[in-house]
């Protein structure tokens, strides 16, 4: 299932350990601070156990957000669209 992964952390280091975490997962940036890409259920929840270990709960903030291809084809984008050399061909192709 694709996953919006899209957070707001106070810390640089803690920004980039995130930012590893989701790459590592085999997510794409869409945006400085915006991930995007296809996690299975259990993927999903290890990435949310990690980056809570990572973060501060009292300050910074991670979403996660599952979304069916149904309703990612019905996303509206305004303005620069996802940067093609970050974004997978897959990705780029069920957007399109």
């Amino acid at each position: 299932m694709l996953v919006w992964v899209i957070y707001d952390i106070a810390e640089n280091s803690t920004r980039k350990k995130v930012s590893d975490r989701c790459k590592d997962y085999g997510l794409y940036r869409v945006q400085k601070s915006v991930f995007l890409g296809d996690l299975n259920t259990n993927q999903r929840d290890s990435l949310a156990i990690e980056c809570e270990e990572l973060i501060d709960v009292n300050i910074d903030s991670v979403y996660i957000f599952p979304m069916d291809e149904e309703s990612f084809k019905k996303v509206k984008l305004i303005g620069q669209a996802f940067d093609k050399d970050l974004v997978s061909d897959e990705v780029l192709t069920t957007f399109f």
